[in-house]
């Protein structure tokens, strides 16, 4: 595997506003159903989704959520979520490379999808940490990841979730949202 760097992910945003067809994807909305499944129907407090791509996710978790803060590390990609979420007042889009200090102390609700196999070891540990310290008690952590390798992913993809969740060095209740032979989407509620 050869990991792609966040200016690869820039150069993709910038060439392609939908470089892997998740606005149109029959598969990618499918995921994206799960996603809002997993979250459930809200609406919520403050919610975080952390690395929002492109926004294609953004504008749907939006309306479950009184307050969306949609990070991306790109500056390409975070013009693409701020352009998603357009004329959506409580939601925005802020640029954050994780793992950094997040926007909020607090959260109801964290959504991570499709970026835990694109960080070393070391980053993601640290996100898991700093993701579980802002989860309020009772929230919920949705994780929605693929479940097979690609050949641009820092670590392999089979058990990543499950490793994320330990090294958060909490307790949770697991419940699958759903699960396809390329990806599975995770609703983690945190124990109090």
């Amino acid at each position: 595997m050869r990991p792609i760097s966040l200016d690869g992910f820039d150069r993709k945003f910038a060439n392609d506003d939908d470089p892997w067809s998740t606005f149109t994807d029959g598969d990618e909305a499918l995921k994206r159903r799960a996603v809002l499944h997993a979250i459930g129907t809200g609406p919520w407090g403050r919610v975080l989704e952390v690395a929002a791509g492109n926004g294609s996710n953004s504008a749907a978790i939006a309306s479950r959520a009184l307050r969306l803060d949609a990070t991306e590390g790109t500056e390409s990609g975070t013009a693409l979520v701020a352009k998603a979420l357009k004329g959506r007042r409580r939601a925005h889009a802020l640029k954050l490379v994780i793992p950094d200090r997040l926007p909020r102390v607090q959260y109801d609700v964290i959504v991570v999808a499709e970026v835990l196999y694109y960080l070393s070891l070391r980053d993601m540990i640290q996100t898991a940490r700093d993701l579980a310290a802002t989860l309020r008690s009772g929230g919920t952590l949705v994780l929605a990841h693929h479940r097979v390798d690609y050949p641009d992913f820092a670590q392999h993809a089979a058990h990543l979730q499950r490793a994320f969740l330990q090294a958060t060095r909490r307790r949770w209740n697991v419940r699958v949202s759903r699960r396809t032979g390329r990806w599975v989407v995770l609703a983690c509620r945190l124990r109090r």
